[in-house]
């Protein structure tokens, strides 16, 4: 019983410790990342990214989607929006839904895209900045109004 209770608290320890990791290494990578260290920055948020970090997958994307100190791969970028959408990241899930209705790293699917972008825009953490930003950027260009017109919020 002992052993067992032992082999327990270990693995608890481990994951611990496995989690931490992929933290510190995506605020690692983060830090470099926003300082435009890109090619210093790809290796620390793909470790993370790895451990399946979503914030890590989702920034790595933007490295992979922008040509961010790695060739610029649109299916690399897709593959890596989706895993962080699926764990409800509102940021990666906007940039899921650009990618379907580009046809960007996938076949384009307005339905799926219109999915995508609603679901961001309605997290509670960033769904608000979101939509701001998508208002604001109406101005500047096209997509924006593309977006706020695919989500029926283009008023």
């Amino acid at each position: 019983m002992k052993r067992l209770i032992y082999l327990c608290i270990l693995l608890m320890c481990s994951i611990s410790i496995s989690a931490q990791s992929a933290d510190k290494l995506y605020d690692e990578g983060k830090k470099l990342y926003d300082q435009e260290q890109y090619k210093e920055a790809v290796p620390k948020l793909q470790a993370a990214a790895n451990k399946g970090h979503k914030k890590a997958q989702y920034r790595l994307g933007r490295c992979y989607d922008k040509g961010y100190g790695v060739k610029e791969n649109d299916q690399k970028a897709f593959e890596l929006y989706q895993k962080s959408a699926k764990q409800d990241y509102a940021k990666a899930m906007f940039q899921l839904g650009k990618c379907y209705m580009k046809g960007k790293g996938v076949t384009a699917n307005q339905e799926e895209a219109r999915k995508w972008i609603k679901r961001a825009i309605s997290d509670e953490k960033h769904g608000d900045e979101i939509l701001k930003d998508l208002r604001k950027a109406k101005a500047d260009g096209e997509e924006a109004t593309r977006i706020l017109t695919l989500i029926g919020k283009n008023k």
